[in-house]
């Protein structure tokens, strides 16, 4: 029996590829801040990617295109809550991006501990040793 079997721990590492795909999305949208009508995306919910409202999720046409490949109901999706538009028409604000992907960084984090909290307990609970 694997751990993905457990609750806890499948909605765990269901939590870290969504935070690791907005981590990309984030990435690629500070990469494009200088380019002309560039619009900020951002991924789709954790809740819609858990309640599978996102039925067929990104599509790519070639394997360079973003997708993480491991989860189709993680999609992207315009930014609807931008600080900005410059003249040209690109909406990303390095700022809100920076802030962005520390919230990312430390949610991926505390995601990482709450997995290993979790193991620890059940190794704890079928071995009894610390």
């Amino acid at each position: 029996m694997g751990l993905e079997s457990i609750s806890f721990f499948k909605t765990a590492s269901q939590r870290l590829q969504w935070l690791g795909a907005r981590q990309k999305v984030i990435s690629q949208n500070i990469a494009n801040s200088d380019t002309p009508d560039f619009k900020a995306k951002d991924v789709s919910s954790f809740s819609k990617m858990l309640g599978g409202a996102q039925k067929s999720g990104l599509m790519t046409t070639n394997d360079k295109h973003i997708g993480d490949g491991r989860n189709p109901r993680i999609s992207t999706e315009i930014s609807e809550d931008v600080w900005g538009e410059t003249i040209d028409g690109n909406t990303v604000v390095l700022e809100q991006q920076s802030i962005l992907a520390n919230e990312v960084g430390e949610d991926y984090q505390l995601a990482a501990r709450m997995y290993r909290k979790g193991y620890d307990l059940l190794t704890l609970a079928v071995t009894g040793i610390r």
